[in-house]
C-alpha cells in the first residue's frame, strides 16, 4: 500500500536524482585544476595535408590536389595530453620525440601551452611517430580523408631512453594524483616499464591503461579504457550486440587483469563501465550519432575518465563524465580536445543517461 504523501508519479524523484547526478559531475569537472596527472606514452604527430581536387592525372586514375593548407597536432598520447591541458589539468608528459621537425612541433605546442617538457626526452636516433592524413574535398565542401602515411622508429626506444623515462616517470609520480598510460605500441610505455614503476614506487594513485595491441600484458593496473575490437582481439572473442558476451568479456578481462575498473567504448553505441562492486552500467552516445571524425577520440575518453578517477570520481562517474568527452569530441573535425566548459555546458543540456538491461 502507498504510504500517505508518497506520489503517484516517479517522475518528480527521478528528476531529483538526475539533478543531484549531475551536480556532483560539476563538482568532479570543476575540480580538474587542483589534479596532477603523470602520462607516460607514445607522443604521436597527428599531420593532416588539404588538397584543394584540381582533375583526374593523365598519369594514374588518381586524383590531382592543389595543396590548400598543412597542420600538426598532437597525437596518440600526445593528444591525451592536451585533452588533459584543455580540461585544466596539470599533466606531465614522459616520452620520447626524435630531432626532427615533428618531434620539434610537438615541443613547441607543448611550451605554447604551458605544459612541461623536463619528461619528453629528445633523441637523434629515434623518429618521431608520425600520421600524415591526405585530405581532399572542394573549397566548400567537408574534407575526405583520402589516404594516411605513417613513419615509425625503426626499433623501440633503446636501454638508455627506457630507463630515462623510467626515472622521469618515477619523479613526476611523486606529485601526482594518478598515472595515464599511452600505450600505442611503440615502446615508451612498455608492461615492464608499467610494472617497474608500479613495484620500485610502490604507485598509491590509480594507474588507468590505454593499450592498442596488448591489454592483457599489464599488472597492476587500476583500470583501462579499451575499445570492443580491443576487447575482442585480446580474447580472440567476437561480441556484436550480445550484451550477455560483453558481460563475459569484462569479467574475464578485469579477472585476468586484476583490474578495480573497466571501460569498454563501443562507438555509436556509447559505453559500459564496470567495476567490481556494482553491476555493469550501460550508458548511451551524448549527442548526435551523426559522427564527423573519430580521430583521437580515445585518446579524449581516457583523459576525462583518468582526471575524473584522480579527482574523486566512482567508476560510473568517470565514466559518464568521459562519456560526454568522447560524444563532444567525435563532432569535431581532426585530432580534437574538449574543454572543461564543453563539458559542463554538456550537462546543463542534458542529465546523465543510462540503459537498463
Amino acid at each position: 500500500m502507498r504510504q500517505a504523501g508518497e506520489s503517484d508519479n516517479p517522475a518528480p524523484y527521478r528528476m531529483t536524482k538526475h539533478f543531484k547526478e549531475a551536480e556532483r559531475l560539476k563538482r568532479i569537472i570543476e575540480a580538474f585544476p587542483q589534479v596532477t596527472i603523470t602520462l607516460l606514452g607514445d607522443l604521436v604527430a597527428d599531420e593532416f595535408v588539404f588538397g584543394e581536387i584540381s582533375r583526374v592525372s593523365r598519369e594514374a586514375p588518381v586524383l590531382i590536389l592543389k595543396h590548400r593548407e598543412r597542420t600538426v597536432a598532437p597525437g596518440g598520447g600526445a593528444n591525451a595530453v592536451n585533452n588533459l591541458a584543455d580540461l585544466g589539468v596539470k599533466v606531465l608528459p614522459v616520452g620520447v620525440v626524435g630531432d626532427d621537425e615533428p618531434g620539434r612541433l610537438l615541443l613547441k605546442y607543448f611550451r605554447h601551452k604551458q605544459i612541461p617538457i623536463s619528461g619528453v626526452l629528445k633523441d637523434k636516433s629515434y623518429t618521431t611517430v608520425t600520421k600524415t592524413r591526405i585530405l581532399a574535398g572542394m573549397a566548400h565542401t567537408s574534407r575526405q580523408q583520402v589516404v594516411r602515411i605513417d613513419r615509425e622508429p625503426a626499433e623501440a626506444p633503446n636501454a638508455h631512453l627506457t630507463r630515462e623515462l623510467f626515472l622521469a616517470a618515477r619523479e613526476y609520480l611523486r606529485a601526482s594524483d594518478a598515472l595515464l598510460v599511452s600505450d600505442y605500441g611503440y615502446g615508451s610505455a612498455t608492461p615492464a616499464l608499467v610494472n617497474a614503476l608500479n613495484v620500485k614506487t610502490r604507485t598509491p594513485v590509480p594507474i588507468v591503461l590505454d593499450s592498442r595491441y596488448r591489454l592483457l600484458q599489464y599488472a597492476g593496473v587500476t583500470a583501462a579504457t579499451p575499445n570492443e575490437p580491443e576487447v575482442e582481439e585480446a580474447l580472440g572473442v567476437r561480441i556484436g550486440h550480445n550484451w550477455d558476451k560483453l558481460i563475459a568479456a569484462s569479467k574475464q578481462v578485469m579477472g585476468r587483469m586484476k583490474l578495480q575498473s573497466l571501460v569498454i567504448t563501443r562507438g555509436r553505441d556509447g559505453m559500459v563501465a564496470f567495476d567490481q562492486r556494482h553491476k555493469p552500467v550501460d550508458i548511451p552516445i551524448y549527442g548526435s550519432d551523426e559522427v564527423a571524425d573519430v580521430t583521437g577520440a580515445g585518446d579524449t575518453v581516457i583523459a576525462a575518465f583518468t582526471a575524473a578517477l584522480a579527482a574523486g570520481a566512482s567508476t560510473q562517474e568517470a565514466a559518464h563524465i568521459a562519456n560526454y568527452a568522447g560524444g563532444i569530441v567525435v563532432m569535431k573535425r581532426g585530432t580534437a580536445t574538449v574543454s572543461r566548459q564543453e563539458l559542463l555546458d554538456a550537462l546543463e543540456q542534458a542529465p546523465p543517461a543510462t540503459r537498463s538491461h
